[in-house]
């Protein structure tokens, strides 16, 4: 065991792991960051930097230098469907240099930040470094145990944070159990090549069928698309082979037809379990959950990487005054979850209801649609504004306090707006 504690030990370098790192540092707090694998390359990871992200790295100076790499801009939302094409939100209406959602692969975007954030004099980042134990004396939790190329080793620390996923290790070894709250669909991810022809404005799109539904996300050389299956129906699916969806996605993304002969067998593809669940209590004496290790959410309406990164700036702002004089009391963790609680709770909400809407369409042999209120509305623009502020941004968005991220003592700050 190290003689000296850390100030913190962040388990998982996934977008809000990585962030809360980096501002940690930034502040000269004293943070070691583990992640269990040695890069930062998964297939089919979230890939939306919403305009709240976007306008929290330009805050941060790291805007400009990270858009110099390839994404694409998703200026619209779409929907597909047998009656027509409905816009749900237009970015393009919001007052922010960041009028739409760039699409980069996370790898891309985790590299950036990895290197910004190991530049900075307090971070240290340990990668192929897997969380093992939890250390605790007193019934509070000291440090962390992890096993790296050259053996295990221990940690101790002011505040363990675990932001290390949907299938979290930390969140497990801490005994704080997760309530799943419903979800009717699973996805099944594949990748197709994007061509100079293909539609530009078709980054962020579904194709609804009459029982099923595609979803696309445009990336920089390619197409991820989401094919969606009843939940557990994985098993009937690889059984009846590529073919149904080859001839679903040549139906309703006629576009696409031409290179659907590239999609040969099920080892191209892979399974999304869709998740919906939240942990009733994120924290214990000494350590907190974050991100999709605290709420997991689902992929549908791409919103999992913005609130992680709200999460992260909501645990800065607390744990940052907290760090400086040098202990954590449980009332701050407990802060951040109140903090941010409220947003999650609005989110999952929402996903749950267009779950159990599917689940119900599929039960009585009804089409997955929208339903007609939403082509209605939607053919307002205000309506369309509207709603892309609430995905550009989402519920009760926290600020962050820029008077942080300079050295000396400060009292605690609130981190909603």
């Amino acid at each position: 065991m190290s003689q000296q504690p850390e100030r913190c030990v962040v388990v998982g370098g996934g977008p809000g792991g990585l962030l809360l790192a980096y501002l940690l540092a930034r502040a000269d707090v004293p943070v070691t960051l583990l992640e269990a694998h040695r890069d930062f390359d998964r297939r089919f990871r979230g890939d939306s930097l919403h305009p709240y992200t976007l306008e929290l790295l330009d805050k941060l100076g790291l805007a400009d230098e990270l858009l110099e790499l390839p994404h694409h801009a998703a200026r619209t939302f779409r929907m597909h469907t047998p009656d027509g094409v409905i816009t749900t939100a237009d970015y393009t209406e919001l007052a922010t240099p960041y009028n739409y959602v760039a699409l980069m692969p996370q790898q891309t975007f985790l590299d950036f930040l990895a290197k910004k954030a190991t530049e900075l004099p307090s971070m240290r980042l340990r990668l192929g470094a897997r969380a093992t134990a939890l250390v605790e004396e007193n019934g509070a939790v000291t440090g962390v145990r992890y096993q790296d190329a050259n053996g295990e080793h221990a940690l101790r620390a002011a505040v363990v944070i675990g932001a290390d996923g949907r299938f979290s290790r930390v969140r497990r070894l801490a005994g704080l159990p997760e309530e799943p709250l419903g979800a009717s669909s699973d996805l099944l991810w594949f990748r197709l090549p994007r061509r100079p022809s293909d539609p530009p404005e078709a980054d962020v799109d579904l194709y609804f069928g009459r029982h099923n539904y595609v979803g696309l996300l445009g990336g920089p050389h390619d197409w991820q698309v989401g094919y969606t299956l009843p939940k557990g129906g994985y098993a009937a699916a690889r059984q009846a082979g590529v073919g149904p969806i080859r001839d679903f996605v040549s139906a309703y993304v006629p576009w696409l037809a031409d290179r659907m002969h590239l999609l040969t067998n099920f080892g191209q593809t892979t399974l999304l379990s869709v998740d919906i669940s939240r942990v009733q209590r994120w924290h214990r004496p000494g350590l907190m959950l974050i991100g999709d290790a605290a709420h997991v959410i689902s992929p549908v309406g791409g919103n999992g990487i913005l609130m992680a990164v709200q999460d992260a700036v909501s645990a800065a702002n607390r744990l940052i005054p907290a760090l400086r004089h040098g202990r954590v009391e449980e009332s701050v963790l407990a802060a951040v979850q109140a903090d941010r609680e409220p947003a999650i709770r609005a989110v999952q909400g929402h996903q749950v209801r267009v779950e159990t809407r599917v689940a119900n369409a599929r039960r009585h042999g009804r089409p997955i649609t929208p339903p007609w209120t939403v082509r209605m509305l939607t053919g307002m623009s205000a309506v369309r504004s509207r709603a892309a502020r609430a995905n550009a941004y989402g519920p009760q968005p926290p600020i962050l306090d820029l008077r942080l991220l300079t050295s000396g003592p400060l009292e605690v700050a609130r981190s909603s707006s």
